[in-house]
């Protein structure tokens, strides 16, 4: 199991748009992604499942890989989180 730990820069948090980022990111890889926010992890490929977290700004999450290829899936999950300024 690989995991990260990213801080949410967005300025409405991991909602809505954010949210479907960072889903969109987790369904593209093929191992088990997990997010973990003021101790509740929910799987990381809802969109019901992140946006129940309630992440603010400036909040610590926690990113969970486990599976096949989760070195590359959390680099590609941070780089796109990166690329559309959630982290």
């Amino acid at each position: 199991m690989k995991e990260v730990k990213i801080i949410v820069k967005d300025p409405v948090g991991l909602h809505a748009r954010p949210a479907t980022v960072a889903v969109k990111a987790a369904c593209e890889c093929p191992c088990e992604v997990k997010a973990t926010y003021n101790g509740k992890t929910v799987d990381m490929k809802s969109i019901m499942g992140i946006m129940s977290l309630g992440v603010p700004t400036e909040a610590e999450v926690t990113i969970m890989c486990n599976g096949d290829h989760e070195d590359e899936a959390i680099e590609k999950i941070v780089e796109k989180l990166k690329a559309e300024k959630v982290i």
